[in-house]
Protein backbone atom coordinates (compact mmCIF):
# COMPACT_ATOMS: atom_id res chain seq x y z
CA UNK A 1 0.00 0.00 0.00
CA UNK A 2 2.84 2.36 0.88
CA UNK A 3 4.54 1.67 -2.47
CA UNK A 4 1.26 2.33 -4.26
CA UNK A 5 0.89 5.75 -2.57
CA UNK A 6 4.50 6.65 -3.44
CA UNK A 7 3.92 5.70 -7.08
CA UNK A 8 0.78 7.85 -7.24
CA UNK A 9 2.71 10.78 -5.76
CA UNK A 10 5.56 10.41 -8.24
CA UNK A 11 3.18 10.15 -11.19
CA UNK A 12 1.40 13.34 -10.08
CA UNK A 13 4.71 15.16 -9.67
CA UNK A 14 5.83 14.08 -13.14
CA UNK A 15 2.53 15.19 -14.68
CA UNK A 16 2.86 18.57 -12.99
CA UNK A 17 6.43 19.04 -14.18
CA UNK A 18 5.45 18.10 -17.74
CA UNK A 19 2.51 20.56 -17.81
CA UNK A 20 3.24 23.45 -20.17
CA UNK A 21 4.28 26.62 -18.36
CA UNK A 22 2.79 29.86 -19.68
CA UNK A 23 5.60 32.18 -20.73
CA UNK A 24 5.74 35.87 -19.82
CA UNK A 25 5.71 38.48 -22.57
CA UNK A 26 7.82 41.51 -21.71
CA UNK A 27 7.13 44.85 -23.38
CA UNK A 28 9.56 47.72 -22.92
CA UNK A 29 8.75 51.42 -23.13
CA UNK A 30 10.44 54.69 -22.21
CA UNK A 31 9.73 58.38 -21.99
CA UNK A 32 8.03 61.07 -19.95
CA UNK A 33 8.52 61.46 -16.20
CA UNK A 34 5.30 63.54 -16.03
CA UNK A 35 2.98 60.47 -15.97
CA UNK A 36 5.41 58.01 -14.38
CA UNK A 37 3.59 57.67 -11.02
CA UNK A 38 0.38 56.77 -12.83
CA UNK A 39 2.03 54.56 -15.45
CA UNK A 40 3.81 52.61 -12.71
CA UNK A 41 0.45 51.86 -11.11
CA UNK A 42 -1.19 51.05 -14.43
CA UNK A 43 1.50 48.58 -15.48
CA UNK A 44 1.41 46.92 -12.06
CA UNK A 45 -2.39 46.67 -12.06
CA UNK A 46 -2.45 45.34 -15.61
CA UNK A 47 0.10 42.68 -14.64
CA UNK A 48 -2.23 41.54 -11.85
CA UNK A 49 -4.99 41.13 -14.41
CA UNK A 50 -2.63 39.48 -16.94
CA UNK A 51 0.22 37.79 -15.01
CA UNK A 52 1.79 36.62 -18.28
CA UNK A 53 2.36 40.25 -19.40
CA UNK A 54 5.14 42.42 -17.95
CA UNK A 55 5.24 46.03 -19.17
CA UNK A 56 8.51 47.74 -18.23
CA UNK A 57 8.85 51.52 -18.33
CA UNK A 58 11.92 53.76 -18.11
CA UNK A 59 11.14 57.27 -16.89
CA UNK A 60 13.88 59.08 -18.85
CA UNK A 61 12.09 62.15 -20.23
CA UNK A 62 9.95 62.73 -23.30
CA UNK A 63 12.91 63.50 -25.57
CA UNK A 64 14.56 60.21 -24.68
CA UNK A 65 11.30 58.32 -25.18
CA UNK A 66 10.86 59.71 -28.69
CA UNK A 67 14.49 58.90 -29.55
CA UNK A 68 14.28 55.34 -28.25
CA UNK A 69 10.98 54.69 -30.02
CA UNK A 70 12.27 55.91 -33.38
CA UNK A 71 15.53 53.99 -32.84
CA UNK A 72 13.34 50.92 -32.23
CA UNK A 73 15.06 50.09 -28.93
CA UNK A 74 11.69 50.14 -27.11
CA UNK A 75 8.24 48.97 -28.21
CA UNK A 76 6.43 52.16 -27.18
CA UNK A 77 7.30 55.70 -26.23
CA UNK A 78 5.68 58.28 -23.97
CA UNK A 79 5.79 62.04 -24.24
CA UNK A 80 4.21 65.16 -22.78
CA UNK A 81 5.03 66.93 -26.03
CA UNK A 82 3.51 65.77 -29.32
CA UNK A 83 6.10 64.76 -31.87
CA UNK A 84 6.77 67.49 -34.42
CA UNK A 85 6.07 67.06 -38.12
CA UNK A 86 9.83 66.74 -38.65
CA UNK A 87 10.14 64.01 -36.01
CA UNK A 88 7.21 62.09 -37.48
CA UNK A 89 8.70 62.33 -40.95
CA UNK A 90 12.09 61.11 -39.71
CA UNK A 91 10.61 58.08 -37.88
CA UNK A 92 11.08 54.75 -39.72
CA UNK A 93 7.38 53.93 -39.25
CA UNK A 94 4.14 55.85 -38.76
CA UNK A 95 3.71 56.87 -35.11
CA UNK A 96 0.28 57.29 -33.53
CA UNK A 97 -0.40 59.53 -30.51
CA UNK A 98 -2.81 58.41 -27.78
CA UNK A 99 -3.59 60.82 -24.91
CA UNK A 100 -3.73 58.98 -21.60
CA UNK A 101 -4.55 61.59 -18.91
CA UNK A 102 -4.12 65.29 -18.18
CA UNK A 103 -1.91 67.00 -15.66
CA UNK A 104 -0.50 70.32 -14.50
CA UNK A 105 2.95 71.86 -14.28
CA UNK A 106 3.33 74.26 -11.36
CA UNK A 107 5.89 76.86 -10.24
CA UNK A 108 7.29 75.38 -7.02
CA UNK A 109 9.50 77.41 -4.70
CA UNK A 110 11.47 77.13 -1.47
CA UNK A 111 11.01 80.21 0.73
CA UNK A 112 10.86 80.09 4.50
CA UNK A 113 7.97 81.88 6.23
CA UNK A 114 6.38 82.92 2.93
CA UNK A 115 2.83 81.88 2.15
CA UNK A 116 1.15 81.11 -1.15
CA UNK A 117 2.43 83.26 -4.00
CA UNK A 118 0.85 84.42 -7.24
CA UNK A 119 2.61 84.46 -10.60
CA UNK A 120 1.62 85.82 -13.98
CA UNK A 121 2.95 84.26 -17.16
CA UNK A 122 5.09 87.30 -18.05
CA UNK A 123 6.55 87.31 -14.52
CA UNK A 124 7.53 83.63 -14.76
CA UNK A 125 9.04 84.32 -18.18
CA UNK A 126 11.15 87.16 -16.76
CA UNK A 127 12.30 85.01 -13.82
CA UNK A 128 13.41 82.20 -16.13
CA UNK A 129 15.01 84.70 -18.51
CA UNK A 130 17.06 86.01 -15.59
CA UNK A 131 15.51 89.48 -15.75
CA UNK A 132 13.84 89.29 -12.33
CA UNK A 133 16.71 88.36 -10.03
CA UNK A 134 15.50 88.90 -6.44
CA UNK A 135 12.44 87.68 -4.57
CA UNK A 136 11.44 91.15 -3.38
CA UNK A 137 11.57 92.87 -6.77
CA UNK A 138 8.52 95.03 -7.61
CA UNK A 139 7.31 92.63 -10.32
CA UNK A 140 6.77 89.92 -7.67
CA UNK A 141 5.67 92.21 -4.84
CA UNK A 142 2.99 93.85 -7.00
CA UNK A 143 1.20 90.53 -7.50
CA UNK A 144 1.60 89.54 -3.84
CA UNK A 145 0.58 92.50 -1.66
CA UNK A 146 0.89 91.99 2.07
CA UNK A 147 3.49 89.23 1.77
CA UNK A 148 6.95 89.89 3.19
CA UNK A 149 9.39 88.83 0.48
CA UNK A 150 13.10 88.33 1.22
CA UNK A 151 15.82 90.47 -0.35
CA UNK A 152 17.54 87.36 -1.69
CA UNK A 153 18.66 86.20 -5.12
CA UNK A 154 16.37 83.76 -6.93
CA UNK A 155 17.92 80.39 -7.80
CA UNK A 156 16.31 79.10 -10.98
CA UNK A 157 16.04 75.32 -11.38
CA UNK A 158 15.20 73.85 -14.79
CA UNK A 159 15.33 70.49 -16.52
CA UNK A 160 18.73 69.33 -17.73
CA UNK A 161 17.49 66.91 -20.42
CA UNK A 162 14.95 66.77 -23.24
CA UNK A 163 11.62 66.89 -21.48
CA UNK A 164 7.91 67.16 -22.17
CA UNK A 165 7.60 69.16 -18.96
CA UNK A 166 10.05 71.60 -20.59
CA UNK A 167 7.76 71.83 -23.58
CA UNK A 168 4.58 72.40 -21.53
CA UNK A 169 6.16 75.15 -19.43
CA UNK A 170 7.94 76.82 -22.35
CA UNK A 171 4.87 76.51 -24.58
CA UNK A 172 2.88 78.50 -22.01
CA UNK A 173 5.61 81.12 -21.52
CA UNK A 174 6.05 81.50 -25.30
CA UNK A 175 2.34 82.28 -25.62
CA UNK A 176 2.43 85.06 -23.01
CA UNK A 177 5.91 86.52 -23.54
CA UNK A 178 7.19 87.45 -27.02
CA UNK A 179 10.69 87.89 -25.58
CA UNK A 180 10.67 84.39 -24.11
CA UNK A 181 9.41 82.98 -27.40
CA UNK A 182 12.25 84.67 -29.25
CA UNK A 183 15.08 83.89 -26.83
CA UNK A 184 14.10 80.43 -25.54
CA UNK A 185 11.08 79.13 -27.45
CA UNK A 186 8.93 76.05 -26.94
CA UNK A 187 10.64 72.68 -27.32
CA UNK A 188 11.53 69.59 -25.33
CA UNK A 189 15.15 70.80 -25.28
CA UNK A 190 15.90 74.50 -24.85
CA UNK A 191 18.91 76.65 -23.95
CA UNK A 192 18.17 78.28 -20.61
CA UNK A 193 19.89 81.66 -20.09
CA UNK A 194 20.10 81.13 -16.30
CA UNK A 195 19.74 78.42 -13.69
CA UNK A 196 20.79 74.96 -12.58
CA UNK A 197 19.61 71.78 -14.29
CA UNK A 198 17.99 68.76 -12.65
CA UNK A 199 17.20 65.45 -14.32
CA UNK A 200 13.54 64.54 -14.48
CA UNK A 201 10.72 65.89 -12.34
CA UNK A 202 12.36 63.91 -9.54
CA UNK A 203 15.64 65.78 -9.94
CA UNK A 204 14.08 69.24 -10.17
CA UNK A 205 11.89 68.49 -7.12
CA UNK A 206 14.96 67.43 -5.15
CA UNK A 207 16.97 70.50 -6.11
CA UNK A 208 14.18 72.94 -5.30
CA UNK A 209 13.50 71.24 -1.97
CA UNK A 210 17.14 71.31 -0.88
CA UNK A 211 17.95 74.80 -2.23
CA UNK A 212 16.68 77.80 -0.23
CA UNK A 213 15.27 80.64 -2.42
CA UNK A 214 14.90 78.27 -5.42
CA UNK A 215 12.09 78.12 -7.97
CA UNK A 216 11.41 75.41 -10.53
CA UNK A 217 8.63 74.01 -12.71
CA UNK A 218 7.37 70.58 -11.70
CA UNK A 219 4.43 68.27 -12.36
CA UNK A 220 1.81 68.66 -9.64
CA UNK A 221 1.99 65.16 -8.14
CA UNK A 222 5.73 65.44 -7.44
CA UNK A 223 5.14 68.71 -5.59
CA UNK A 224 2.32 67.26 -3.50
CA UNK A 225 4.26 64.08 -2.72
CA UNK A 226 7.18 66.20 -1.49
CA UNK A 227 4.97 68.67 0.43
CA UNK A 228 6.38 71.63 -1.49
CA UNK A 229 4.98 75.15 -1.85
CA UNK A 230 3.67 76.16 -5.27
CA UNK A 231 2.04 79.24 -6.68
CA UNK A 232 -1.22 80.14 -8.38
CA UNK A 233 -0.85 81.21 -12.02
CA UNK A 234 -2.80 83.88 -13.88
CA UNK A 235 -4.81 82.50 -16.81
CA UNK A 236 -5.95 84.08 -20.07
CA UNK A 237 -9.09 85.41 -18.35
CA UNK A 238 -6.96 87.30 -15.83
CA UNK A 239 -7.79 84.98 -12.94
CA UNK A 240 -5.17 83.51 -10.59
CA UNK A 241 -5.89 79.78 -10.57
CA UNK A 242 -4.56 76.98 -8.40
CA UNK A 243 -3.65 73.74 -10.14
CA UNK A 244 -6.21 71.03 -9.33
CA UNK A 245 -8.17 68.26 -11.01
CA UNK A 246 -11.05 70.65 -11.65
CA UNK A 247 -8.94 73.49 -13.09
CA UNK A 248 -7.02 71.09 -15.37
CA UNK A 249 -10.31 69.55 -16.53
CA UNK A 250 -11.61 73.04 -17.30
CA UNK A 251 -8.52 73.69 -19.42
CA UNK A 252 -9.24 70.54 -21.43
CA UNK A 253 -12.89 71.35 -22.07
CA UNK A 254 -12.39 73.39 -25.21
CA UNK A 255 -9.75 71.02 -26.56
CA UNK A 256 -12.10 68.05 -26.27
CA UNK A 257 -14.52 69.62 -28.72
CA UNK A 258 -11.78 70.62 -31.16
CA UNK A 259 -9.38 67.69 -30.88
CA UNK A 260 -7.53 67.06 -34.17
CA UNK A 261 -7.64 63.57 -35.66
CA UNK A 262 -4.03 62.85 -34.68
CA UNK A 263 -4.62 64.04 -31.07
CA UNK A 264 -1.64 66.43 -31.20
CA UNK A 265 -2.89 69.52 -29.39
CA UNK A 266 -1.70 72.14 -26.89
CA UNK A 267 -4.02 73.34 -24.12
CA UNK A 268 -1.67 75.76 -22.35
CA UNK A 269 -3.14 79.21 -21.70
CA UNK A 270 -6.60 77.80 -22.44
CA UNK A 271 -9.66 80.00 -22.39
CA UNK A 272 -12.05 79.80 -19.45
CA UNK A 273 -12.32 81.63 -16.14
CA UNK A 274 -11.42 78.56 -14.09
CA UNK A 275 -8.87 76.97 -16.45
CA UNK A 276 -5.39 76.34 -15.07
CA UNK A 277 -3.05 77.72 -17.75
CA UNK A 278 -0.11 75.28 -17.56
CA UNK A 279 -2.11 72.11 -18.26
CA UNK A 280 -1.44 69.38 -20.80
CA UNK A 281 -2.36 66.01 -22.13
CA UNK A 282 0.34 63.34 -22.03
CA UNK A 283 0.63 60.73 -24.79
CA UNK A 284 1.66 57.13 -25.37
CA UNK A 285 3.29 56.72 -28.77
CA UNK A 286 2.71 53.53 -30.76
CA UNK A 287 4.02 52.15 -34.04
CA UNK A 288 1.07 51.89 -36.43
CA UNK A 289 2.70 48.90 -38.18
CA UNK A 290 4.32 46.81 -35.42
CA UNK A 291 6.34 43.86 -36.68
CA UNK A 292 5.68 41.96 -33.44
CA UNK A 293 1.94 41.35 -33.71
CA UNK A 294 1.70 39.62 -30.31
CA UNK A 295 3.08 42.62 -28.46
CA UNK A 296 1.05 44.90 -30.70
CA UNK A 297 -2.18 43.17 -29.70
CA UNK A 298 -1.21 43.33 -26.03
CA UNK A 299 -0.53 47.06 -26.21
CA UNK A 300 -3.86 47.70 -27.93
CA UNK A 301 -5.61 45.71 -25.18
CA UNK A 302 -3.66 47.61 -22.52
CA UNK A 303 -4.63 50.94 -24.07
CA UNK A 304 -8.31 49.98 -24.13
CA UNK A 305 -8.06 49.08 -20.44
CA UNK A 306 -6.12 52.29 -19.60
CA UNK A 307 -8.67 54.45 -21.40
CA UNK A 308 -11.57 52.90 -19.47
CA UNK A 309 -10.96 51.14 -16.14
CA UNK A 310 -7.48 52.64 -15.81
CA UNK A 311 -8.86 56.19 -15.71
CA UNK A 312 -10.18 55.54 -12.20
CA UNK A 313 -6.60 55.51 -10.91
CA UNK A 314 -5.88 59.02 -12.22
CA UNK A 315 -7.61 61.32 -9.67
CA UNK A 316 -6.01 59.80 -6.54
CA UNK A 317 -2.63 60.55 -8.15
CA UNK A 318 -3.69 64.12 -9.06
CA UNK A 319 -4.13 63.56 -12.79
CA UNK A 320 -7.37 64.51 -14.53
CA UNK A 321 -9.17 61.72 -16.45
CA UNK A 322 -9.73 62.15 -20.16
CA UNK A 323 -13.00 63.67 -21.41
CA UNK A 324 -15.39 61.00 -22.67
CA UNK A 325 -15.38 62.48 -26.19
CA UNK A 326 -11.61 61.99 -26.39
CA UNK A 327 -11.79 58.41 -25.08
CA UNK A 328 -14.45 57.49 -27.64
CA UNK A 329 -12.31 58.81 -30.49
CA UNK A 330 -9.20 57.04 -29.21
CA UNK A 331 -10.99 53.70 -28.99
CA UNK A 332 -11.76 54.07 -32.70
CA UNK A 333 -8.23 55.21 -33.52
CA UNK A 334 -6.73 52.07 -31.93
CA UNK A 335 -8.26 50.23 -34.89
CA UNK A 336 -5.68 51.94 -37.13
CA UNK A 337 -2.90 49.80 -35.69
CA UNK A 338 -2.26 47.01 -38.17
CA UNK A 339 -2.28 43.67 -36.42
Amino acid sequence: MRRFIICIFLLAACAKSEAPQQSTTAINGAGATFPNPLYSKWFSDYNKLHPNVQINYQSIGSGGGIKQLTAQTVFFGASDSPMTDEQLKAAPFPVLHFPTVLGAVVPAYNLQNVGKLRFSGPLLADIFLGKVKKWNEPAIAKLNPGISLPNLDITVIHRSEGSGTNFIFCDFLSKVSPEFKQKVGASTSVNWPVGVGGKGNEGVSGLVKQTPVAIGYIVLIYVLQNNMAFGDVQNSAGEFVRASLDSVTDAAASAAANMPDDFRVSITNASGKDAYPISSFTWILLNQHPRDKVRGRIMVDFMKWALTDGQKAAPPLHYAPLPKEVVDREMQALGKIQL
